[in-house]
Order: C-alpha cells, then structure tokens, then sequence
C-alpha cells in the first residue's frame, strides 16, 4: 500500500508543480494584456491547506500502515472519483486556455468563458478540488484528513467565490471584464 500512496502522491504533487507553473505563466501573460489580480489576500490560506493536506494525509497513512491497515475493499470508489475529477481538471483548463490560472485575474473588457464545463457549472474546478480533497484520502483511509480538509476548503471555498462572483460582476460593466475560475 505504501508504494501505492507514495507514487499517486508524487504524481499529484508532480501535477501541482506543473499547475503552479502553467498558472505563473498564464498570470503574466494576462498582465500583459493589462490584467490584474484581484482577492490575492485568502491565496495563502489555499496555499497552506494544500500543504497541510500533502503533509496529513501522509502522516495518516504512515500511522495507519504502523497499525496494519491497508487499503479498503472499495478503495476503488474514491479513486474513480479522484481520476474523473482529474478529467474534469483538464476540461476546465482546456476550456480556459490561457486564462486558467490558481489565482483570481481580471481582464479589463472581457466576457466569461462559458464553454466546456462552464456551459453546466458555474466554478466546476472548484468542484474538482473538492472531489480531489476529500477523495484522495479516502483512497487510503485518511479519514481524519478528508473530513478536515474538505470541510476547512469549503470555509475557504466561500469566501473565493464570493470575491470572484464580485469581479463576475464587474464584467457585466461595460468598461470591465474578468478572468475565470482558478483552483
């Protein structure tokens, strides 16, 4: 089991550093265009739940292997869920292009996407981080980490979109546009 856990989580963690890459990038090229960040203050608290996420769900897995446990007969569930979600990561970036981004951007001018998943939902990648959040542990019977992390995400999760519903509105304003949906 432990080989297991360590080689989706290298790869999970893999796939961050390359998200934080990709979201650096695009960032740069949106102020370029004479885009600018808005909400950057509650960024730091994503940035730390994330990194406590990694860090307890190890250290649960760790002491649940010490006790003999293994994975659970229908581990298969929540890893299912965990790959569609990741599906569902790479739509809404492909939808987003160049404007996806881990952070909340405005783009003077510019209407919202509103194709692939954002035809049906109205933030689906914070969807996928929930889905990931809080069935990545359950892969592995980190119980404890799923149920706090998803319920501390959520409390986040609130505050996130109330500013990025904000700047939503600001893009109805004529002289305004927004970025969209950040994970």
């Amino acid at each position: 089991m432990l080989g297991f856990f360590f080689m989706i989580t290298g790869i999970v963690v893999l796939q961050r550093a390359v998200e934080l890459l990709i979201a650096k990038r695009n960032g740069e090229r949106i102020k370029a265009q004479g885009g600018y960040e808005t909400g950057a203050d509650h960024y730091k608290y994503f940035v730390g739940l994330h990194s406590l996420f990694f860090l307890g769900m190890t250290a649960e897995v760790l002491w649940r292997n010490a006790l003999g446990r293994t994975l659970a007969d229908w581990w298969l569930l929540p890893f299912g869920l965990f790959v569609c979600a990741q599906a569902l990561r790479v739509w809404c970036m492909s939808a987003l292009g160049a404007f996806w981004n881990t952070r909340i951007f405005v783009v003077p001018g510019m209407e919202p996407v509103r194709k692939g998943p954002y035809r049906y939902f109205r933030h689906p990648n914070y969807l996928v981080v929930t889905i990931e959040l809080a069935m990545l542990p359950l892969v592995f019977q980190a119980y404890f980490t799923a149920s706090v992390v998803t319920v501390l995400n959520a409390l986040l999760l609130k505050k996130r979109i109330s500013v990025e519903e904000q700047a939503l509105v600001e893009a109805v304003k004529p002289t305004m546009g927004v970025h969209h949906e950040t994970d």
